[in-house]
């Protein structure tokens, strides 16, 4: 089974990287978000990818292209026959299709142009500034026990505010932030059957019409997961990944070091 990851998207929101890089290729830990997606799926035994670029794709590219170098012991010999000799190389067991699907492209359209890629096939779909500790192998249990074309798996975000309770201007109680506070929302990790591509149409984002038009078909189911999860849409969300990270407590990491 193929994984998909749109990581064709400007990051304006974190500009502050984004501006220089495709934010999919935005680093926690000295490896891009993007390789932390890739690993939670690689954790189930998903190592196919197919990967929606297109804002500074060619940084997707060339990272992946020099993938072997970068985890490799490396002799250059610059006067003997052989000039480049490669003495160990760890590499994930990974197959990387990097796809150009649009500079100014929304999601659906990303989607779309994948197609040929994917083929009659059933295929994973996520986005790529999100990591979880979702079951991926749970998850695909769900999507097949219920025989609809889409599933999403739905996740409380850890609200960043106080709540107040009011009774007109009164103010009856403060309480800290709390996850019961939010409702579910798409956090990304979804399933889809082929069938998908028949309600992508024209350049529109995947979330808007063709969702809604799966909702009306019902066609749309929701893995409840309400472990950990978290997107880095700004630079708040990147400097706490990276302290996560640090301090050993990422608990995206599911993965074995050895893996």
């Amino acid at each position: 089974m193929k994984a998909v990851i749109l990581a064709g998207g400007f990051g304006t929101r974190i500009s502050e990287e984004s501006q220089v890089r495709p934010k999919p290729m935005v680093e926690i830990g000295g490896y891009p978000i993007l390789w932390h997606i890739m690993k939670i799926y690689s954790h189930y035994g998903v190592n196919d990818f197919v990967i929606c670029a297109g804002y500074k794709q060619h940084m997707i590219k060339k990272y992946f292209a020099d993938y072997a170098l970068h985890n490799s012991d490396i002799t250059f010999d610059f006067q003997g026959r052989e000039n480049v000799k490669v003495h160990s190389n760890f590499s994930e067991p990974w197959k990387v299709t990097v796809v150009d699907t649009g500079y100014a492209s929304l999601t659906g359209k990303r989607i779309k142009k994948i197609q040929s890629y994917i083929g009659n096939e059933r295929f994973m779909l996520t986005y790529g500034d999100g990591v979880s500790d979702v079951n991926i192998k749970e998850l695909l249990a769900y999507h097949q026990s219920h025989g609809k074309i889409c599933t999403i798996t739905a996740t409380k975000p850890e609200s960043r505010f106080g709540y107040l309770e009011m009774e007109g201007g009164q103010v009856n109680a403060f309480r800290e932030k709390s996850r019961d506070d939010v409702g579910y929302i798409n956090s990304g990790f979804m399933v889809m059957e082929p069938e998908v591509f028949d309600y992508l149409h024209g350049n529109v984002m995947l979330e808007q019409e063709p969702m809604n038009e799966l909702i009306k078909a019902h066609q749309v189911m929701a893995y409840k997961h309400d472990g950990f999860w978290q997107c880095m849409d700004t630079l708040r969300d990147k400097q706490r990944l990276e302290a996560l990270w640090h301090s050993k407590q990422a608990k995206w990491k599911v993965w074995h070091d050895d893996e």
